[in-house]
């Protein structure tokens, strides 16, 4: 919105500055997280009077978890949806394309995780949304979204699966594309909701990501740097820099309230959100398989949980103690913040090599 202003420097100089990614990506990182901060109190008191006891506990996981996060509320990625979306509105430029595929994305896996949330909440029960039922929205929304993306290049780019460290590698897909991105949104939708068990342990490695992304949006939406880099050039999704700066600030303000011990926790709302805008993201720069890279971590809980359930219905044995991983370490005795901790560690690690494949070429 903020992005018009521009129009005007030639009468007052100053606003020439809303011209540059830079100075709007770092106003929607403050912007975002000054909206949390501002209306999160307020909100976290009301989804708790309206929750009662809050989101549900597993029975069957930790014990600790039972006495310790009892009658915490959830749905707190209202708190993220509403500040990111707010931020990007007012600092992206809006006749940008990709700016509204990744908030269709993000504000429609937010709302089936409201109300699977709502489910949860209403009835008591661990068990929401019908796995299918969920699963088959997601796919629709993801498809949709990847089907624009597919139309606004030229192809065979546009359908193509770019692999990174390798210089010119690519491969076409075709109108499989489509199918392929739709899977890569649902499945980061999805893993980041596996990864949000601890308090803090799923927003970071988030953010993290986010600030990855939103590097490599900026060097792909920037003809200069993707020729020096011998990266992909693909005008116009610079601007999803400013999508993450959104998601990191709305991410800090968030984990000011959902540091240990956690007053809110962001629930499927903020975790599929969240997730299916970094999916949405890395489908849009062509960076699919440095998704995978940079969140390393979230595959990681995705493949426990996949490992355990093979197992156990091939063999009747479990591979781990309890999935997703992060559990198998409690029960193994380690403490969440030590779990959370290095679990943070990993993720900046992981960050860092998806990042190398920007110059390794």
């Amino acid at each position: 919105m903020l992005y018009f202003l521009q129009q005007f420097s030639d009468t007052f100089g100053a606003l020439n500055v809303f011209r540059f990614l830079t100075f709007r990506t770092a106003g929607a990182v403050v912007t975002a997280l000054f909206f949390v901060f501002l209306f999160g109190p307020g909100m976290i008191n009301r989804l708790r009077i309206r929750q009662g006891q809050g989101q549900p506990i597993r029975e069957d996981g930790p014990v600790g978890h039972l006495l310790t996060k009892k009658g915490t509320p959830t749905m707190g990625g209202l708190m993220i949806l509403s500040s990111a979306v707010s931020a990007t509105l007012l600092w992206a430029d809006l006749a940008n394309v990709y700016v509204w595929v990744v908030l269709l994305v993000t504000v429609g896996f937010g709302a089936i995780g409201l109300y699977d949330d709502y489910l949860k909440v209403k009835r008591t029960s661990h068990a929401g949304f019908g796995g299918r039922q969920r699963l088959a929205l997601e796919a629709l929304i993801a498809g949709i979204a990847c089907y624009v993306l597919a139309h606004m290049g030229e192809a065979p780019f546009s359908t193509s699966l770019l692999f990174p460290f390798f210089k010119g590698w690519a491969l076409d897909l075709g109108w499989f594309f489509i199918a392929f991105g739709a899977f890569v949104v649902v499945a980061a939708g999805n893993s980041v909701n596996l990864t949000d068990g601890l308090d803090g342990l799923a927003i970071v490695p988030v953010m993290i990501a986010a600030a990855c992304f939103g590097l490599i949006a900026y060097l792909v939406g920037n003809q200069i740097f993707s020729d020096y880099l011998l990266i992909n050039f693909v005008p116009g999704t610079g601007e999803l820099s400013v999508v993450c700066g959104a998601l990191i600030g709305a991410g800090l303000g968030f984990l000011w309230f959902n540091a240990p011990p956690a007053q809110i926790f962001m629930g499927d709302t903020g975790s599929l959100a969240l997730g299916g805008a970094l999916g949405s993201i890395a489908v849009a720069t062509k960076h699919e398989i440095v998704l995978a890279i940079v969140g390393g971590l979230f595959v990681l809980e995705t493949v426990s949980v996949i490992v355990q359930v093979v197992s156990f219905r091939l063999t009747g044995k479990r591979v781990f103690k309890m999935a997703p991983i992060h559990h198998h370490f409690e029960h193994l005795g380690w403490t969440e913040s030590q779990i959370v901790i290095r679990f943070w560690i990993i993720a900046f690690v992981l960050a860092l090599v998806g990042l190398s494949s920007l110059k390794l070429r």
